[in-house]
């Protein structure tokens, strides 16, 4: 018997239709279910954190150390974006940045915390972080110390930044097979006019200020003997700074813990290689500790077993935010914060980055809000564009003539770019070891018909007069233009200099005397009259509140970029007390959520600048290594 026949395919128009409409149904539900599923496990996971919020309690018990252990760079605000930053976190994903605030705020609610009776501080793993900011978490480890609670430190090795902050413990233990490495300062940049050369780039270069190296590695293969002569001082001053406090707080004498770091090859002889006996032969350290060592210590000293009777009874920074953070009051007046990190460029910027429009939007913000009675604008920037420098501080001083007082807080470098906009602030507050200063100017232009000649290109054709085409970089660029631009640049520096006379009531020679481009540390600074106190943050937000007349218990805000409805939910939710409960039994999200850039610091000036028109910049390359 035959089999019966299949049925004939239907072709034309409307079939077609049919199944193009399939496939499109097809292709709408995976896509929702893309969006679908992810928000549902948000979701869920928002309703067992919920369930479990009343048992979030049981995170912080009785007798519990607060261990710190921060991992990457120490900075004043993320460079990633709210949501990208929470995503992370729901997924498990370790930030490799810490904000100063988050550190300082854990560690002085911990001071008067009866749950917590000390603080274990792991440093191994900070990266960077300059020694204004260290200086500030330092302080807040000698607060904590004031209230009668010890701060131990413990690290299988110790650079000498990671050190700084160390020695402000009572102890400082590390591993026997590790060590402690402290240098010096050193501040060695790459010089590009040897490769430039071979790629037929002119680079030409207009400055004003006699000490203003920032742009030197585009014309020339070393560093001048002005760069030199001025990084010496500062740097210097930098060290000495080091040396004094570390010796202070170890209680060793300055010169010899000088010789001991200078005599490093000589003195490790005396211990076979082994750095972590020479630490402690010097008093760098109290003691060597393996891990198990140290554990044991702490149950010696009172410290109960962790879950499952292993370890110790701890809580971690994430933690610990999550249960001793106090909400800000919504409607009360208060002093309002705006941090300006990073470089600074023109238009608006990414978190952990300064754009002219967008640094001057959140001021602007700030000083429209009535409950904005003071504004400390907190700084650490090497500088940048000028015309975006400008419009930050124009808006300072437009909060100023508002009647809000305005008190600038210094970080790690406020210089160049990063002191123009804080020029005009009621008072300037800076670490001893801040770097500022660096009052100078510079443009460059780029232009490239040599480096087409090598490829056998050639540029011709005709203007209709002298200008027309100046900036065209397929030719080469004509003297007259450059007078031009130095004209530009020398009227930036006299606005810059003048300026600044103007906001320290100088005159413009004195004022002349000590900028050129030359770099300053907060106490040198202090000394010329750059900066009105050595302080911290701390410091600047109390001023701001005294200038403005405010009651004890007012509160401190962040002005900060608006964050979508989803973002915010996201974000509480990351935070929560509960979610931290979760975490540490494993509910996450899938880690594939997070992605960090790196650029070199010579090469942040290029990443901005304009082909074909000059570039002006008051900028400072002034961080050492």
């Amino acid at each position: 018997m035959n089999p019966p026949p299949l049925p004939r395919r239907k072709n034309g128009f409307w079939p077609f239709l049919r199944s193009a409409g399939r496939g499109i149904n097809i292709v709408r539900l995976v896509i929702i279910n893309l969006i679908f599923f992810p928000l549902l496990l948000i979701f869920l996971l928002f309703l067992v954190a919920g369930t479990f919020g009343s048992r979030s309690s049981r995170i912080l018990q009785s007798d519990s150390v607060l261990v710190l252990k921060p991992r990457g760079q120490l900075v004043e605000q993320y460079s990633a974006d709210p949501l990208q930053r929470t995503l992370a976190g729901l997924s498990g994903d370790e930030q490799k940045q810490v904000q100063v605030r988050d550190l300082i705020s854990a560690v002085d609610a911990a001071a008067s915390d009866k749950r917590i009776t000390r603080i274990l501080l792991l440093p191994d793993e900070l990266q960077g972080g300059g020694f204004a900011a260290l200086r500030e978490v330092g302080a807040a480890l000698d607060h904590f110390r004031a209230a009668g609670k010890p701060v131990i430190v413990w690290a299988a090795n110790l650079d000498q930044g990671q050190y700084y902050l160390a020695a402000h413990a009572d102890r400082v233990l590390v591993d026997p097979q590790g060590g402690v490495m402290i240098t010096g300062l050193a501040n060695y940049r790459l010089f590009y006019k040897d490769l430039l050369d071979k790629l037929g780039v002119d680079v030409h270069l207009f400055r004003v200020g006699q000490f203003k190296s920032a742009a030197e590695p585009y014309i020339l293969d070393h560093a001048s003997p002005e760069s030199k002569q001025a990084d010496g001082y500062w740097m210097g001053g930098l060290w000495d700074s080091y040396l004094d406090e570390t010796a202070r707080l170890r209680k060793i004498d300055p010169a010899a813990l000088r010789a001991d770091i200078d005599n490093l090859p000589q003195n490790i002889a005396s211990t076979q290689g082994n750095l972590a006996q020479l630490a402690l032969n010097e008093h760098l350290i109290d003691g060597l500790a393996t891990p198990d060592e140290l554990i044991s210590m702490m149950r010696k000293e009172g410290v109960p077993a962790g879950r499952g009777g292993q370890g110790f009874r701890q809580v971690d920074l994430p933690r610990y935010a999550a249960v001793a953070s106090s909400g800000v009051e919504l409607f009360k007046p208060g002093v309002t914060v705006v941090v300006a990190e990073g470089e600074i460029a023109g238009g608006k910027a990414s978190p952990g980055s300064i754009g002219g429009e967008s640094t001057a939007a959140l001021i602007r913000d700030a000083r429209e809000d009535r409950k904005t009675k003071a504004l400390v604008l907190r700084v650490n920037s090497p500088g940048g564009e000028v015309y975006a420098a400008e419009q930050i501080r124009r808006e300072v001083e437009l909060t100023r003539e508002a009647g809000i007082p305005v008190v600038v807080s210094m970080g790690d470098v406020a210089a160049s770019g990063g002191y123009w906009i804080s020029m005009n602030a009621n008072r300037i507050f800076a670490e001893p070891n801040t770097i500022t200063g660096s009052i100078g100017i510079f443009g460059m232009y780029y232009s490239v018909p040599n480096t087409l000649a090598k490829l056998g290109v050639q540029s011709d054709g005709i203007a209709t007069g002298p200008m027309a085409g100046a900036f065209d970089i397929t030719r080469p660029l004509d003297p007259k233009v450059g007078d031009v631009i130095q004209a530009i640049i020398d009227k930036g520096y006299r606005d810059f200099v003048g300026g600044v006379a103007k906001a320290r009531g100088k005159d413009y020679a004195s004022i002349d005397a000590i900028a050129q481009g030359r770099v300053w540390t907060g106490q040198q600074a202090l000394d010329r009259g750059l900066v009105d106190q050595l302080g911290g943050f701390g410091d600047a937000v109390a001023d701001a509140a005294n200038l403005a007349h405010l009651q004890d218990g007012f509160p401190v805000r962040y002005e900060e970029a608006p964050m979508g409805g989803f973002t915010r939910f996201l974000m509480g939710l990351n935070q929560s007390a509960s979610m931290q409960v979760l975490q540490s039994w494993g509910v996450r999200l899938p880690g594939w959520v997070a992605q960090i850039p790196a650029m070199a610091p010579e090469l942040q000036l290029l990443r901005n600048a304009q082909a074909g028109k000059p570039n002006v910049y008051a900028d400072c390359l002034c961080s050492p290594r």
